[in-house]
């Protein structure tokens, strides 16, 4: 188990980042540049994390595995494939990070509901499983760089001449969602003179727009690109105006969650991502698993 809650190393490591590739862009990844130990930083994209500081080799254990948990209900971030065998985005780019830093690690899955007291408690280390950087989340556990964030994206039928989105736009029109999630919040709070049409499920969101039903839907963007890229939406849909990433409502993005105050970790796992990045290994797995852009 990798430990340390006052763990006395250098500075935390911080962000050089510039996004390369329009596949890369397409989730908000938060991407390196430049030689792992590098003194100079390459230009930041405007909206990204930064500081001052630049990267140092932390101590990196050999022996000591790092107990990851996760989902096995998420694809495609985390799931098992037709052997049994633990696998996704998620999954794979935390065993490269292992493979990369040569780091001994364990994967188990657990129920979405244990996966935070699995680490609070001692019992796992980190969770790689989309768990969202939230201020509660912050207050529970520590989080590696953000390695990707998830916009809110509108969809419409592709015969609806929408051609821009805006509450003047959208006022007095049917527009879907599903209750009790940020999107619908977000919906309430700036559009609020649309006609909003909650439903139970993101099925039923998504039939609803599909027949006609609505005249747009609002949601999760990685769950509408491959509903979109999917059979069942029988190519009905587009995307519509601009992604919607506001922390308030979607959070700061997806990192690797570990116990609060765990540094050590946390800079093992942040020297980590710059490697797999600089080796070219993160934009591979990714293009292995989203087939559209969505920003």
């Amino acid at each position: 188990m990798v430990n340390d809650d006052n763990y006395a190393g250098g500075p935390p490591v911080h962000i050089l980042s510039r996004l390369t590739g329009p596949f890369l862009a397409a989730l908000g990844l938060v991407i390196f540049a430049g030689p792992l130990g590098a003194q100079t930083a390459r230009p930041i994209v405007p909206g990204f994390w930064r500081t001052d500081k630049y990267l140092s080799k932390p101590v990196i254990p050999k022996a000591t595995p790092v107990r990851f948990v996760t989902s096995a209900d998420f694809p495609p971030f985390n799931y098992r494939d037709d052997s049994g065998n633990l696998t996704g985005f998620n999954i794979e780019i935390a065993r490269a990070i292992c493979s990369e830093l040569q780091l001994t690690c364990e994967f188990r899955a657990l129920r979405w509901d244990q996966l935070i007291g699995a680490v609070v408690r001692g019992r796992a280390d980190a969770i790689v499983a989309s768990l969202a950087t939230t201020a509660g989340n912050r207050r529970k556990l520590s989080f590696s760089y953000r390695y990707y964030r998830t916009p809110a994206r509108f969809v419409t039928r592709l015969e609806n001449k929408l051609n821009g989105i805006s509450p003047t736009i959208l006022s007095g029109r049917k527009i879907a969602t599903v209750k009790g999630t940020s999107h619908e919040a977000y919906l309430k709070t700036f559009f609020g003179q649309a006609r909003i049409v909650s439903f139970e499920t993101s099925a039923a969101a998504r039939e609803a727009t599909r027949t006609g039903k609505v005249d747009a839907l609002f949601g999760d963007g990685i769950s509408l690109m491959y509903w979109l890229s999917g059979t069942s939406s029988r190519n009905c849909c587009r995307f519509v105006g601009g992604p919607y990433t506001e922390s308030a409502f979607f959070g700061e993005g997806v990192g690797i969650a570990v116990r609060k105050g765990n540094r050590r970790l946390i800079e093992i796992l942040n020297y980590g991502l710059v490697a797999i990045r600089n080796r070219g290994t993160f934009e591979d797995i990714y293009l292995r698993y989203f087939p559209r852009k969505l920003y």
